[in-house]
């Protein structure tokens, strides 16, 4: 009987979760409430999700776009707000929900005021200071990541080094990242790779979350091990607005695990364009320098006498001396003749005995003088025949007599080294009775005595 009636007073479950409502908004309407933001998010619509909590419960809350448009601060996990909701049920779900209408700063929950507290302590023994930081290298070889195998955070960070950087190596040092056991996982994973020192940096990484979740970061000793760690750490946890003791502690702090990623490495692209401009300039630069020496060869080469001008100037200097012997004799010859003739007529004019001692004094006089001309004339013919044979052996023709050609190229300088012959130049050979023009065919080198024997020559002379 009893279940007859309450049968008669069966509620759907739509009806009875509407009653619920009702009857929670009838007893308590809008409420003010104080707690803790946890969980915060802001939909593409604009309505705003988050968890209000204490130490022994929280709520569900919800706060649509056109009062979430009228909050004048940037609500953020941790922080300790009050709010004024209308108490509800969300009722596809049968869930206690807040509707909140309006918000307002209740002072700093507690995990941010601790978190507050550490990194001031930590900052004020110079924890922190820049100066304390080492430098990421500039082409690590392998990379090392600090992060939980099943994280979406290391997918990202493999994705981002294998696209941009895939000439690094990658060691992944396994750690959980939430939870407990949390921070001594990570400290155990920063010890053992600076311990092996297999790679050249190292990524700390994990995904965004709400304060709590990223707690484990914040751990003192964790924070103490980054800021000593021999290894430079590119921090990356969270999102960009999120901030822990380890991104202070880190030798760099990223926005997020993938521009850690982008951090610690340079792109292979770069790295390419920047040899190609290097590769661009040191061929800028050895073209300039060949050019440099060309020129000072050129100026060189012009300081050089050819033995063209050298075998004029001695013909002339050869003509020159002809000539002023040719002069000197024929005075010398003028002199003594009138000497003779003015001794001659002395003689006359003498006595006969003394005549004839005059005539003697005379006849060896002559004979002196002539001996001292003739032994004159002798040595300036001897010095002419050896200009002679000077000019005869810078005379190209005698070198050609004796069986050698020269080659001229076709911009008319004489060939010195057979190394500049090329196909198809054209060339002109002579020899000392004639000359020919000739077109080069296929050239090749050949071990000749002669050329061994200029070798030779050519070191003994330097």
């Amino acid at each position: 009987m009893a279940f007859e009636r309450s049968a008669a007073q069966t509620w759907s479950v739509a009806a009875l979760v509407r009653a619920l409502a009702d009857t929670l908004f009838a007893r308590f309407g809008v409420v003010a409430v104080q707690g803790e933001i946890s969980g915060f998010t802001r939909a593409a619509s604009g309505h705003c999700y988050f968890a209000l909590r204490d130490e022994a419960a929280q709520l569900r809350c919800v706060m649509f776009r056109q009062r979430a448009a009228l909050v004048d601060f940037d609500p953020r996990d941790g922080q300790r707000v009050e709010i004024k909701a209308a108490v509800g049920l969300y009722e596809p779900r049968g869930e206690l929900q807040l509707t909140v209408e309006s918000m307002r700063p209740a002072g700093q929950g507690t995990l941010l005021e601790e978190f507050l507290r550490l990194k001031s302590r930590l900052q004020a023994e110079g924890l922190f200071d820049a100066a304390r930081k080492r430098a990421l290298p500039a082409h690590p070889r392998a990379v090392g990541i600090i992060t939980s195998p099943q994280a979406a955070a290391l997918h990202d960070v493999l994705v981002t080094l294998g696209r941009r950087s895939p000439q690094v190596r990658v060691v992944i040092y396994p750690a959980s990242v939430q939870g407990v056991s949390a921070p001594a996982d990570l400290l155990r994973a920063l010890q053992a790779a600076n311990s092996r020192r297999e790679v050249d940096v190292l990524l700390l990484v994990r995904g965004g979350g709400a304060m709590e979740d990223l707690w484990a970061f914040n751990d003192e000793p964790l924070a103490r091990a980054l800021a000593a760690s021999h290894l430079p750490v590119v921090c990356g946890v969270g999102h960009e607005t999120d901030f822990t003791l380890a991104d202070f502690a880190a030798a760099v702090r990223a926005a997020t695990p993938t521009a850690a990623a982008e951090l610690c490495a340079p792109a292979l692209a770069d790295l390419r364009m920047a040899a190609a401009q290097l590769r661009r300039a040191l061929a800028q630069a050895a073209q300039g320098a060949l050019a440099r020496e060309q020129q000072r060869l050129d100026r060189l080469h012009l300081r050089l006498p050819s033995p063209e001008r050298t075998l004029h100037a001695a013909l002339r200097q050869w003509q020159d001396l002809r000539v002023r012997l040719q002069s000197h004799a024929q005075s010398a010859l003028a002199r003594s003749n009138q000497a003779q003739m003015q001794w001659a007529s002395r003689l006359r004019m003498l006595p006969s005995r003394d005549r004839e001692r005059r005539h003697v004094y005379l006849a060896d006089l002559e004979r002196r003088f002539r001996g001292r001309i003739a032994q004159c004339l002798r040595d300036q013919e001897s010095g002419l025949d050896g200009l002679q044979r000077r000019l005869a052996l810078l005379n190209p023709a005698a070198t050609l007599q004796r069986g050698y050609c020269l080659a001229w190229g076709g911009d008319g300088r004489i060939l010195e080294d057979a190394a500049a012959v090329h196909e198809g130049q054209a060339l002109v050979l002579a020899t000392a009775n004639s000359a020919v023009s000739l077109d080069v065919g296929r050239t090749r080198p050949i071990d000749h005595p002669l050329a061994a024997l200029m070798a030779t020559k050519s070191r003994d002379s330097s």
